[in-house]
């Protein structure tokens, strides 16, 4: 029950809300973070679950409680979710590689099945799980939707887990526990510039010159999501999301050329772009993964990854609309709100 008080009668009055109490799993990422401010504002209790101390000084805040834990241990997920109303699972391995193939699915599968088993065995009212728009694979004629069926093969062991979890968690839901998955796209703006913030990141290196390539001939169609709408999509899917539906939480569709011709305008810097054919993309990622099991980095790109450079990925986020209230801001608008909260940070 939250409580407020009127500026205009001094009385204190109350609003019902049916979650009042919130778990976030992977609450230190790009998206977690403010997702976990955003429900504090609104009122929940959260409980915020993390695995490096280091990464939770942003969570300060009365309403988050900070909980140490992994999805991957099972008695750990169960602690963190008693006593909760609704579990927002967003902690995945979303790297583009791993020296461990089997990290993929530990992370991704087993660790979304430990929330479902828990959240079973805790009555959880609902629970918000995160895929990712590249489960349903490159467009065609049209722009894919959630019901289409996938015409590629999977592209990396990222989409492949994904998927898995996704038929596991739709089995939790034929079963009746009350499950919506969420399908982001290629998320970008202001907050953590991680891996999942790689189209922010990718803009800040484009404003300092050091990014100048157009992937393949600069046409394919990408799809590009603004933060703050993702966040308002994924506790929209909560209020309005319909048990054992996946949602595309998406914005505007555009080329790679497209794209940095915005980016070009809002930041004031024009450089002159160069296009690299799959081909040269393929031999060059073959080099970085070479690199990488010699030196044990995380290779720049692997093979699989610049085949999807490839395709189009045009996606429509009309079902959210439709069904959630999901709002898209213009594109180049939130660009300039990013480039904007990068000059803030000294990033520029």
């Amino acid at each position: 029950m939250v409580f407020i008080l009127s500026s205009k009668t001094n009385a204190l009055c109350f609003t019902k809300n049916k979650f009042m109490k919130a778990l976030v799993t992977g609450a230190t990422g790009f998206i977690g973070i403010p997702l976990c401010l955003k429900l504090a504002e609104q009122g929940y209790e959260v409980v915020a679950m993390y695995r490096s101390p280091e990464k939770t000084k942003p969570l300060y805040h009365p309403q988050i409680k900070l909980i140490q834990g992994d999805i991957c241990n099972l008695e750990s997920v169960e602690q963190s979710m008693k006593s909760c109303d609704v579990v927002f699972h967003l902690a995945a391995y979303a790297q583009m590689w791993s020296k461990e193939r089997d990290t993929f699915y530990r992370i991704n599968y087993l660790g979304t099945e430990n929330i479902m088993k828990s959240a079973k065995k805790n009555h959880i009212k609902k629970i918000i799980i995160t895929s990712t728009s590249g489960v349903l694979g490159p467009s065609y004629d049209t722009a894919v939707h959630e019901n289409m069926e996938r015409k590629a093969p999977f592209f990396n062991a990222y989409e492949t887990t994904k998927a898995q979890a996704e038929t596991m968690v739709k089995n939790y839901a034929q079963n009746g526990m009350d499950v919506v998955i969420v399908n982001p796209t290629r998320v970008f703006g202001p907050g953590l510039l991680s891996t999942s913030n790689g189209v922010t990141r990718m803009m800040l290196l484009y404003h300092k010159g050091r990014f100048r390539t157009l992937p393949g001939n600069g046409k394919s169609i990408g799809n590009y999501a603004y933060i703050d709408d993702v966040v308002r999509g994924f506790i929209l899917a909560v209020e309005k999301g319909k048990r054992g539906e996946r949602y595309i939480l998406g914005g505007e569709n555009m080329s790679y050329s497209d794209f940095f011709k915005v980016v070009s305008r809002v930041s004031g810097r024009n450089y002159i772009m160069f296009k690299m054919y799959l081909p040269l993309m393929l031999a060059l990622s073959w080099i970085f993964l070479i690199q990488a099991k010699l030196f044990n980095t995380a290779p720049f790109m692997t093979p699989e990854w610049a085949r999807k450079f490839s395709y189009n990925w045009e996606l429509s986020s009309e079902k959210a609309q439709k069904e959630l209230g999901y709002s898209i801001e213009p594109f180049e608008e939130c660009v300039r709100k990013t480039f904007d909260y990068l000059k803030e940070q000294k990033q520029l």
